[in-house]
This record gives C-alpha cells, structure tokens and sequence, in this order.
C-alpha cells in the first residue's frame, strides 16, 4: 500500500463511500502483516518508496508462494527476484509474469511507465543481471530502454547507441571481466550511472572482484557502484534518480 492508496481510502472515508470501521480493517496490517514464517513489511512503500521485495534465494518454494499470495491480496502487487520457474507453476495467478533470464516473477506491475533508464550490459554473459535490473525499475514504475553486448572489445558498437543512451535519465551500466564500460561511458555521457559488477569470466576475475575494484577505482566522477551481480540493487537506486529527474520537469 502506498501513499495513493492511503489517500484514496481516506477520500472515500471523507465521502461515506467507506465506513469507519471498514477502513480500519484495511489499515490494521499496517505497518506489517504477520504470517507462518515471516513478517510482511506493507508499510515499506510509504516510508521508502520502494515495496518489500520477495527475495526467493535460498527460501522454499510454498514459503515464497505464500509470501506472494498474502502480497498479491494486500497490496495486489508483488517482485520476486532470484526464483525458478517451478515457484511460477505453483502461483495460481493468471496475470503472474516469469522472467526466465532475470530469474524474476511480477505480478500487477502494470503502472504507467515515467522517465527513462537505460539499461546496459558489455557482455551477452552479462544479460542476467541487467535483466534483473530492467525488471526491477519497470516494476516500480520507470520506463526502460536495454541495449546489450557493446563492451569494450568492440568499442564502436557503443557509439551509435550515444544518442538514445543520452536521452535517459540514468544509465546502468552492467559490465564483468575487467569491468571497464562504466568507466568509458561514464566519460562519455552527462548522466548519472550505476555500475554493476558481475562474476563473470575465469582466472583473476576472481569471482567478480575485480571488476568490482575497477569500478570502485574508477576516475570517472559521477559514477555509481552497487554489490556484484546486485541488478534489483541496481534497479532500485536508478528508479529513485529517474524519479527525482522526472518531478524536476
């Protein structure tokens, strides 16, 4: 539940069209509902503006179902991340949408799309992560453009993308090996970018780690750096910069 839904009751409490005690029925699971298992933070949304989000690594699959159900029935809307297309099959909802690459699942992400984010990766390796982060800021609501395998081996295949790239927002920009493509767009264009380190490669990539060091070290101000293979971290901070740039227009 988020601040138009809290105002939306509220009016309808103001103009008889719901009753008192009606409206406290649907506010008494604020700030949390409690389950079998966990403890459902609905009032995220108010204090953040980011909802909570069902992170299905590690977690059994009827407990991610029945955290998304109790979702699903109170806000109408839920993200799962890090999940298998087994949990898709076990969610009776027919609007559910399973991205087998970003390994996600969305359920009433409908909302208008606001601004723009590019979304990039370097490598067709890299596409997991960058996927996940394109599902993650269109869930909350920004419109995302993604453009993949323009990594630094073949250097040229970025610049016919520079114009639609400068038309975002902010740009993320998804990048394992050496990570360098942050830091080359970074001197490329005038926004903002989120740098994702993945663990893809071998030898001294070590996991992802250095392409995380060469991120972190990079001379490229402006430049953002989230955890490695982190695409919903990713998602999150690039819908909070799109929104702040869409409500300065």
């Amino acid at each position: 539940m988020d601040s138009t839904d809290i105002r939306s009751l509220l009016r309808s409490v103001q103009e008889g069209r719901t009753g008192i005690d009606d409206a406290v029925a649907v506010l008494r699971t604020l700030p949390f509902e409690t389950i079998p298992g966990a403890h459902i933070d609905h009032h995220r949304t108010l204090r953040t503006a980011i909802p909570e989000v069902i992170f299905g690594q590690h977690k059994k699959a009827e407990d991610i179902v029945r955290i998304a159900y109790a979702m699903a029935k109170k806000s109408k809307r839920f993200l799962i991340t890090r999940t298998t297309e087994e949990v898709f099959n076990l969610l009776d909802l027919p609007d559910a949408s399973f991205n087998a690459a970003a390994r996600t699942i969305t359920y009433g992400a409908g909302r208008r799309k606001r601004g723009r984010i590019a979304v990039i990766s370097a490598g067709t390796s890299d596409m997991a992560v960058a996927e996940e982060a394109a599902v993650t800021a269109s869930f909350l609501g920004s419109a995302i453009e993604t453009i993949y395998d323009i990594g630094v081996a073949g250097i040229h295949r970025l610049f016919s993308h520079l114009p639609a790239i400068e038309k975002a927002n902010v740009v993320v920009v998804v990048a394992g090996m050496e990570g360098a493509l942050p830091s080359v767009l970074g001197g490329l264009v005038a926004k903002p970018v989120v740098a994702v380190p993945t663990s893809i490669g071998y030898g001294v990539t070590l996991g992802g780690l250095t392409a995380l060091f060469a991120m972190l070290n990079s001379c490229v101000p402006g430049l953002a750096v989230v955890n490695i293979d982190n695409g919903f971290g990713a998602g999150c901070l690039a819908h909070k910069i799109n929104c702040l740039a869409v409500r300065k227009k």
